[in-house]
């Protein structure tokens, strides 16, 4: 997909959920590949397997689910580290999780632990993972939340949660995911619940630290704009595959999948008035314990024909470009 350095390969991951003896194929055959210093964004509605693919990466997945087969692939400096071979809760993950490959949550009201001091959450990965003394880690974490935009940085290390407003608690949760320089960064969702004018604020720090120390960034949205804004490449996920990926030209300009031409078209425009049209997706989103036979958008999908029976295999529409349907030459030529 590209030329530069990989970080992550992730290779027909397959993450199942039980519950009440049924099966959630929540992720189901899913392959991409994280670069250095680039930020690839996976996009889709609730449920399509975004935050679970993060999960699986970091080995956070809920009690009742694992990784049935697949490969996450971490190019470590010190070489290949196959994370879905390791313990859970193992020291090898132990020691990756937080160093090499950190998250921000979806939430920081419910991240933040609220009896913690934030400087004390901020320095708790480093003390983990360095031999820092106790000054050295609370002159770290005033400088961390300096770094985050936040004043008073030094009086503000010593408040509680509660005393941040929403997006200082954003910025908090990130500079505990920097903390320790990872060479990944997973976002899933992190401006949820803050106003616009925080959100592109939490972004724009986001691409400056990872421009500042090339960190390669996985964020989770379903928000075309900030795809738009911050993308090198995209990931588009429905019911548990990634049905469309590529550069942002290539997936924002020429869409070859009909839920990404859907996805596209159901986006207002700003400036285009109420006049616009703005075309819902028809339908609704499967059931994940009684799915569609074939292609999994197919009784939603208007270009769909006798042969999206059949599960549709991975199209290539160029070098950096491939689309999981039989119809990718039709959605083209509507593009």
């Amino acid at each position: 997909m590209s030329a530069d350095q990989k970080v992550l390969s992730v290779k027909n991951l397959k993450t199942y959920i039980y519950v009440n003896n049924r099966c959630n194929k929540a992720l189901d055959g899913v392959s991409f590949d994280v670069y250095r210093g680039k930020t690839l964004c996976i996009v889709g509605e609730s449920g399509c397997g975004k935050s679970i693919t993060a999960s699986s990466i970091t080995q956070l997945l809920p009690k009742l689910s694992r990784i049935e087969s697949g490969e996450i692939i971490y190019h470590s400096e010190k070489g290949d580290i196959c994370i879905d071979q390791l313990e859970r809760n193992g020291p090898e993950m132990r020691a990756l999780r937080g160093a090499e490959i950190s998250m921000i949550f979806q939430d920081p009201m419910t991240a933040l632990n609220p009896v913690y001091r934030i400087g004390a959450q901020i320095s708790e990965g480093l003390k983990y993972h360095s031999k820092n003394t106790l000054a050295q880690l609370k002159q770290i974490s005033i400088e961390l939340l300096q770094q985050m935009g936040i004043p008073l940085a030094a009086q503000r290390v010593e408040d509680y949660s509660h005393q941040f407003s929403g997006g200082m608690r954003q910025r908090a949760m990130i500079a505990m995911a920097m903390s320790c320089k990872p060479k990944i960064l997973i976002a899933d969702e992190p401006t949820t619940a803050l106003d616009v004018t925080i959100q592109a604020q939490i972004f724009e720090l986001i691409d400056e630290l990872k421009q500042r120390h090339n960190t390669a960034v996985i964020l989770i949205t379903h928000d075309m704009g900030v795809v738009a804004e911050l993308a090198d490449h995209v990931a588009v996920m429905y019911m548990g595959n990634i049905v469309e990926q590529g550069t942002i030209d290539d997936v924002l300009r020429r869409p070859a999948h009909p839920y990404t031409e859907a996805l596209l078209k159901s986006i207002p425009i700003l400036g285009k008035g109420k006049q616009q049209q703005i075309i819902p997706i028809q339908g609704s989103t499967p059931d994940p314990y009684q799915r569609p036979k074939g292609c999994q958008f197919e009784p939603r999908c208007p270009y769909a024909t006798e042969q999206c029976q059949i599960f549709p295999d991975s199209q290539p529409i160029s070098g950096t470009h491939e689309a999981l349907c039989w119809h990718s030459e039709k959605v083209l030529s509507h593009a």
